[in-house]
């Protein structure tokens, strides 16, 4: 999943850390976050993007892996 978050981090004069604090995790994951390396659970995506007061879709986009079956989830 990409994502915005270093953009909307400078923009809005943040840290890693001054962002890690106000949503609840460390700053190692906002890292990991911003370069790719982790995908936020949906709630802190939501923490994340409510945080600079912008629609979730304007910070993160999903991007589908070739070759991935996401299927429903559902057995048939």
């Amino acid at each position: 999943m990409k994502n915005k978050i270093k953009v909307f981090r400078a923009m809005n004069d943040l840290t890693q850390e001054d962002l890690a604090r106000d949503v609840g995790v460390t700053r190692q994951t906002i890292l990991a976050i911003e370069k790719g390396k982790y995908d936020p659970s949906l709630e802190l995506a939501f923490r994340i993007s409510s945080r600079f007061g912008v629609h979730i879709e304007e910070i993160f986009t999903y991007e589908e892996v070739q070759g991935q079956d996401l299927g429903s989830g559902v057995e048939p």
